[in-house]
Parts: structure tokens; C-alpha cells; sequence
């Protein structure tokens, strides 16, 4: 059975930045896409950010992100990052790391089939 974990939220202040990692167990991650969605209180799942399988590489960021967040994986660690930086009020939302089935270069146009969901991190950014 797949396990994802999520670790790396905090409380930060407005300007600073975080990294989320995405660690599995049961799964190897290298040849599998992996995405990041969020969810403020009272708002929907929020899709972000995916990177696709190794071979490929290809990434995607919502554009509520693109600038400001960074999605990378280290295959040595089975672990997948989402660096974070100039983080506003708004980003603050829990975090959930997925395996996602359908390919990253369609995130921006429907809500992706996804496979396994982690348990999430909370991320508070406030002054």
C-alpha cells in the first residue's frame, strides 16, 4: 500500500519562504508524476504544481504560484520537493502532496485523475 507524507509546514511571516517535502513508501516516485494541491479554509482543493516522471522532467504551476514556488524531486530520497518563496497570506492552506495519473501538461486544463493522496501539511503565513 502506497504512503505519502507530507513535512515542512510551519508558521512564517509574509516575504519568507519554506520548502514542503513528499516522501513514499511503497512506491518508488522517479517514474511515477507527482503534483502539489492546497486548501484554504472555506475554498476548493487548489491544484499547483506537478512534475512529471523523470524521464521526462516537463512541470506545471498554477498561475496563482508560478514565480514564487519550485517543484523538484531527489530520486536518491524517493522524496519530492515544492520550495516555496515570498509567501503571501493567501498561500496559507493545507498542503497535500499526490501520485497523479494523468500527465502534468493537462493540469492546466481539467482536475487530474490522481491515485494516491498524502495527509497534508499546514502551511500559516501571517504577519
Amino acid at each position: 500500500q502506497v504512503q505519502l507524507v507530507e513535512s515542512g509546514g510551519d508558521l512564517v511571516s509574509p516575504g519568507e519562504s519554506l520548502r514542503l517535502s513528499c516522501t513514499a513508501s511503497g512506491e518508488t516516485l522517479d517514474s511515477r508524476r507527482i503534483g502539489w494541491f492546497r486548501q484554504a479554509p472555506g475554498k476548493e482543493r487548489e491544484r499547483i504544481s506537478c512534475i512529471s516522471e523523470t524521464s521526462d522532467g516537463s512541470t506545471y504551476y498554477a498561475e496563482s504560484v508560478k514565480g514564487r514556488f519550485t517543484i523538484s524531486r531527489d530520486n536518491a530520497k524517493n522524496t519530492v520537493y515544492l520550495q516555496m518563496t515570498n509567501l503571501k497570506p493567501d498561500d496559507t492552506a493545507v498542503y497535500y502532496c499526490v501520485i497523479g495519473i494523468s500527465s502534468c501538461s493537462s493540469w492546466s486544463r481539467r482536475f487530474p485523475v490522481i491515485q494516491d493522496w498524502g495527509q497534508g501539511t499546514q502551511v500559516t503565513v501571517s504577519s
